[in-house]
C-alpha cells in the first residue's frame, strides 16, 4: 500500500514535467483565439474605415467596434474556416475556408432592431461568389427600413413623403471656381481631403457648411454644388433599368422597400425592381424568367411574397458612395451589426508623431 502510494505520486509529478513551457504556450495560444473567435461571434468585432464613403462622419483610417449583439448574433453559415479570417487567410490569397458544408442561418435575439439614421455594418448583397457571411463588409447608414417608401429628390431623402433628419456632417460634391493654386494647407484648415485640380479650379468633397465658408475666401470666385438634374438618367442607378426608371442619385425613386410577409404582383415595373431580391436573397431553389413570365421550383408565379425584410443604406459622403442607390436593398441576414464606438483613428498622410487622431479615439458613432 504504501509503495503504491509513492508510485501514484511519482506519476503525477512526472505528468506535470511533461507540460512543457512549449505546451503551456500552444495551451494559452488556443484558449486565446476559442475565447476571441466567441467574442467576435457573440459580442463586439472590429473594423477599419477604408474608404471615404462614410465621411465626414466616419474617417478612414477609423478603427471601430462594431457591437453584435444590438441586432442579434448570426450563427455561422460556413463552419469549416480558419479562425479569425474572413475571405483570405491573413496576407495572402488562399481562401480561409471551404464551403461543401454549409448550415443554414440563423440570428439569435439583439435588444433592438435597426433604427433610420443608424450606421449599419453588413455583408455586401451583389457578391454572389461568397456564402452570406463571408461577403464583403461595407458600413453605410440606413435610411429606409422595410416597409418605407423612399424617394431622393434634389438630393434630399424623404422618407413616406416625409424629408429625412440628414446627418450632420453629410458631404457632397463641389466645384471651386478660382484661377489661383490653392495650397494644401488650406484645403486641411477647412478639413477638406479630397480634392482634386480641374482647368476652372477644384472638385472637393465637402459639407455645404464648410463650402459656404470657404466662398469668403478673396481668391475664390464661387462654390457651387455639383449634381444632377432632374433630366438626367444614370444607367448605373439601381434597378438599371433606363426604359422605365429615369432615376440618378440625386433624383431616385420613389421605390418600396420589401417587408416579410408582403405579397406583390409580378408585372414589368415590380420584375425589374425585385428580381434581384427574389432570385438572390429569396433562398429559392430556382428562379427563372422567361418572356416575362415567373417560375419558382418550377411553377408559374404571378405574385410573390417576400421571406425577410430589407434595408436601404446610403454613405453620407452622398456623391462618393456606392450604395443602395446603385445595387439595391440589403436583406436581413446580410446585417452583421451596428458601428458602435472608435478605438483608434490613424490619418496616413501625417507624420509619425501626428498620426493618431486623438480626438476621435473612443467618439460614439452616430
Amino acid at each position: 500500500m504504501k509503495f503504491d502510494f509513492f508510485k501514484k505520486k511519482t506519476e503525477e509529478q512526472e505528468e506535470k514535467k511533461q507540460k512543457s513551457v512549449a505546451r503551456e504556450w500552444t495551451d494559452a495560444i488556443i484558449f486565446a483565439v476559442i475565447a476571441a473567435t466567441i467574442i467576435r461571434w457573440l459580442f463586439l468585432e472590429a473594423f477599419t474605415i477604408p474608404t471615404p464613403s462614410m465621411e465626414k462622419s466616419l474617417l478612414v483610417g477609423d478603427f471601430l467596434f462594431v457591437s453584435k449583439i444590438h441586432y442579434g448574433p448570426r450563427t455561422p453559415k460556413t463552419p469549416l474556416q480558419v479562425p479569425l479570417t474572413h475571405q483570405k487567410i491573413w496576407w495572402t490569397n488562399i481562401p480561409s475556408y471551404v464551403d461543401w458544408i454549409q448550415l443554414p442561418q440563423y440570428r439569435l435575439p439583439g435588444f433592438t432592431s435597426i433604427k433610420q439614421n443608424d450606421v449599419v455594418v453588413f455583408n455586401y448583397p451583389p457578391e454572389l461568389e461568397y456564402p452570406v457571411d463571408l461577403k464583403t463588409n461595407y458600413i453605410k447608414r440606413c435610411v429606409g427600413l422595410p416597409g418605407d417608401s423612399l424617394k431622393v429628390v434634389d438630393t434630399q431623402v424623404y422618407i413616406n413623403g416625409n424629408a429625412l433628419e440628414n446627418p450632420e456632417k453629410m458631404e457632397f460634391r463641389h466645384n471651386i471656381i478660382t484661377n489661383q493654386e490653392i495650397k494644401d494647407r488650406v484645403f486641411k484648415n477647412y478639413d477638406i481631403t479630397d480634392y482634386e485640380r480641374t482647368n476652372y479650379g477644384y472638385i472637393v468633397q465637402t459639407t455645404p457648411t464648410t463650402a459656404k465658408e470657404f466662398a469668403k475666401l478673396p481668391f475664390v470666385e464661387s462654390v457651387e454644388i455639383l449634381k444632377m438634374s432632374p433630366d438626367q438618367i444614370n444607367p448605373r442607378v439601381y434597378p438599371k433599368n433606363t426604359q422605365l426608371f429615369d432615376w440618378n442619385e440625386d433624383y431616385f425613386g420613389p421605390i418600396w422597400i420589401p417587408t416579410e410577409g408582403t405579397t406583390i404582383e409580378l408585372n414589368e415595373m415590380n420584375l425589374a425592381l425585385y428580381r434581384d431580391v427574389i432570385q438572390n436573397y429569396e433562398h429559392n431553389d430556382e428562379v427563372r424568367i422567361e418572356n416575362g413570365l415567373v417560375y419558382i421550383d418550377g411553377e408559374e408565379v404571378t405574385s410573390y411574397t417576400f421571406k425577410q425584410d430589407y434595408y436601404f443604406m446610403m454613405g453620407d459622403n452622398r456623391h462618393n458612395s456606392e450604395d443602395s442607390r446603385f445595387w439595391g436593398f440589403v436583406p436581413k441576414d446580410h446585417v452583421v451589426g451596428k458601428a458602435f464606438f472608435i478605438w483608434l483613428s490613424l490619418d496616413k498622410y501625417e507624420s509619425f508623431l501626428h498620426k493618431i487622431r486623438w480626438k476621435r479615439i473612443f467618439n460614439l458613432i452616430h
